[in-house]
């Protein structure tokens, strides 16, 4: 079968791309192979460096660092979603008083650095008066500029959809509230689905910049863990561990959107199945 914009490749150039993929596996190997072995002969692997995470109690601290990642992840992820569809319907307004101050708000915390508003939070505030927790500061700064990225996927997703769907909302008479909460956004978030869940595998992953303002969150633990000189100054194998949580947490995340991604598909099949067998009954 040939797709819309090339050709399906022949024999010879199926046989190219074997041999591509083949080159690629050994050289991807041989590099892991070679960080593997100048960790081995720098002695990253020995029982000195990891006898500290052998302890109870520094498991016990690891796990509370993780169910502060995710606590901290869960809040960010809910308020970013709840501000990107906030500040999308305040952007496609008709109204100038409400959708330029939207638009400036997106523009603004879209270009303030991630870190920058964390640590404004954190250690701006406190001058001024307004005492702030580190959970706080990290969650605020998340939301911030999550949301606002969010709002131009949610701005983008709705604008892509065909103006009929609108439209037909119109035609019978729904307002643009209605219009945009029952036709549009349901349409522009299963379009956008890929896009939402990368964004919120970013905002799990920037949870870790909390360690700035002294979250005790899992890289946090990482660099205190490493910098134990009495253990050999683990600093690699704390790396190791912390980046494995994170692998593992975002490969859930990924998982549980490929899940409601099938959902979704198996609900719309389902739907246009139905039609006409209502179509039929009527008739």
């Amino acid at each position: 079968m040939s797709s819309v914009l090339f050709d399906a490749p022949g024999p010879k150039a199926r046989a190219r791309y074997r041999i591509f993929g083949v080159v690629t596996a050994l050289v991807i190997i041989a590099v892991v192979g070679f960080v593997i072995l100048r960790f081995a002969q720098s002695g990253q692997f020995d029982a000195k460096k990891w006898q500290l995470f052998t302890f109870p109690l520094v498991q016990q601290t690891i796990v509370q660092s993780v169910g502060a990642t995710l606590s901290a992840f869960a809040t960010a992820a809910v308020l970013s979603l709840a501000l990107g569809v906030l500040l999308a319907f305040g952007r496609l307004s008709d109204r100038k008083w409400i959708s330029l101050p939207c638009y400036g708000f997106t523009e603004l915390f879209r270009a303030i650095p991630l870190l920058i508003l964390m640590m404004i939070f954190y250690y701006g505030l406190p001058p001024l008066g307004v005492q702030i927790t580190p959970f706080t500061a990290v969650v605020a700064g998340l939301v911030l500029y999550n949301g606002s990225v969010l709002a131009e996927v949610f701005r983008a997703g709705i604008e892509s959809l065909p103006r009929g769907q609108s439209e037909a909302g119109y035609a019978i008479g729904l307002p643009k509230s209605a219009v945009m909460t029952n036709i549009l956004l349901p349409q522009a978030v299963r379009s956008m689905l890929p896009v939402i869940i990368s964004q919120l595998v970013v905002i799990l992953k920037d949870t870790a910049l909390g360690f700035i303002v002294t979250y005790n969150e899992i890289l946090f633990q990482a660099k205190y863990f490493g910098s134990q000189a009495q253990y050999g100054s683990p600093i690699i194998p704390s790396a190791i561990i912390a980046g494995g949580l994170y692998v593992g947490m975002c490969l859930i995340l990924a998982g549980i959107a490929k899940w409601l991604e099938g959902r979704m598909r198996r609900s719309l099949k389902v739907v246009k199945v139905a039609k006409p067998e209502i179509v039929a009954v009527e008739g």
